[in-house]
C-alpha cells in the first residue's frame, strides 16, 4: 500500500509540475486549441501536485491517513465522468483521454483494495474476542451504576440502543433526538441505554454525562446479540446514502471513524435478565424506533 502511494504521489507531482511548466502541451497532444488562459490548466496542475504531496503522507500509515486515500480516489471516479461526458458532447477530442487513462483508471482498483483494507483494519481491530453467549453478555456487562444488565433488568425494563461509529451521520442523528428517546422511554418507565464501541471515557466528547452507557470496544456485546458486519448494500446502498443526504441537510454532518466502521446498529428490549424484543438494523441508515420495539415485545 505503501509503495503504491508513493508512486502515486511521485506520478502526481510530476504531472502537475508538467501542466505547470508546459501548459499548452497537452492540448497540442490532443489537437485541441490552446486555451486562452493557461493559468487555469497550470491551477489544476497546482491541485494535482498538492495532492500528489496527500497520498505521500497517507503512505506513511494508510490506515491511519485514509481520508486523504479517499478522497482521492472520489476525484478519480468523478474526473472521468466529466470527461468522458465532454467527449460524448464533442467538446474534447477522444484521444485526449490518454490523461484519464494515467491520471485516474490505473489507480481504481490499488486504492478501492487500500480502501477496503484500511476499513477490514479497523474490523480487526474490533473483532470479538472470546465470543460469549447472550445470557453471559448480560450477566458480564455493567451499567454507570456497577449493575450488570442481568440485575438492572431485574427492576426495571432497559432499552439498549447499539450505535455505530461517533462519526457516522445516523449516529449524529440518533444523538440528536437523544432527548426524544430519553422522553420515550421514561413514558414506558424503562431506562435508555447507549452501547458504543470505544473504551471507556473516550465517549465523553459525544456523549453527554448522565446518560447510561457501556463501552464495548471489543463488541462482545455486540456480537452476543446478533449484531454483525454489514453487508455493502447495507453500508452503502443507495438507500443508504439518499438518507444519508437528508440527514447532512439536517445538519447531522459526519465525523472521523471513531469505532467499527462495518458494525450494524440495533435496538433491544432487556427485561427480567432476558432480551424480549430486538429490531436489529437492516441497513445503517435505520434509526432507533422505541415504540416499534414495544410493539414487538
Amino acid at each position: 500500500m505503501s509503495i503504491t502511494l508513493l508512486l502515486a504521489g511521485l506520478y502526481n507531482i510530476l504531472f502537475g509540475a508538467w501542466a505547470v511548466l508546459f501548459p499548452h502541451s497537452w492540448f497540442d497532444l490532443s489537437g485541441m486549441n490552446r486555451p486562452l488562459y493557461p493559468e487555469i490548466w497550470q491551477s489544476v496542475g497546482m491541485i494535482v501536485g498538492v495532492y500528489g504531496l496527500g497520498y505521500m503522507i497517507a503512505a506513511t500509515d494508510p490506515v491511519r491517513h485514509y481520508p486523504i486515500i479517499l478522497v482521492g480516489f472520489l476525484g478519480k471516479i468523478f474526473g472521468p465522468i466529466g470527461f468522458v461526458s465532454a467527449i460524448v458532447r464533442d467538446v474534447f477530442p477522444a484521444k485526449a483521454a490518454f490523461v484519464i487513462l494515467t491520471n485516474d483508471l490505473i489507480w481504481w482498483v490499488p486504492f478501492a483494495l487500500i480502501l477496503w483494507h484500511c476499513f477490514r483494519s479497523e474490523v480487526g481491530q474490533l473483532e470479538p474476542s472470546n465470543p460469549i453467549s447472550e445470557d453471559e453478555a448480560l450477566e458480564t456487562f455493567t451499567l454507570n451504576s456497577g449493575e450488570t444488565l442481568s440485575q438492572a433488568s431485574s427492576e426495571r425494563t432497559l432499552i439498549l440502543v447499539f450505535l455505530r461509529h461517533f462519526g457516522c451521520t445516523f449516529t449524529r442523528e440518533t444523538l440528536k433526538s437523544l432527548n426524544v428517546l430519553e422522553d420515550e422511554a421514561e413514558r414506558r418507565d424503562a431506562e435508555l441505554v447507549l452501547v458504543h464501541m470505544l473504551h471507556e471515557g473516550q465517549e465523553t466528547k459525544y456523549l453527554p454525562g448522565k446518560v447510561s452507557k457501556i463501552a464495548d470496544p471489543n463488541c462482545q456485546l455486540y456480537n452476543a446479540l446478533g449484531l454483525g458486519k454489514g453487508k455493502f448494500s447495507q453500508l452503502f446502498g443507495f438507500k443508504v446514502w439518499l438518507k444519508g443526504v437528508f440527514s447532512i441537510f439536517r445538519g447531522c454532518g459526519v465525523g472521523p471513524l471513531a469505532g467499527d466502521g462495518l458494525q450494524m446498529p440495533g435496538v433491544f428490549l432487556v427485561e427480567k435478565g432476558k432480551v424480549t424484543a430486538r429490531r436489529p438494523a437492516k441497513t445503517a441508515a435505520d434509526l432507533p424506533d422505541i415504540e416499534a420495539l414495544f410493539d414487538k415485545a
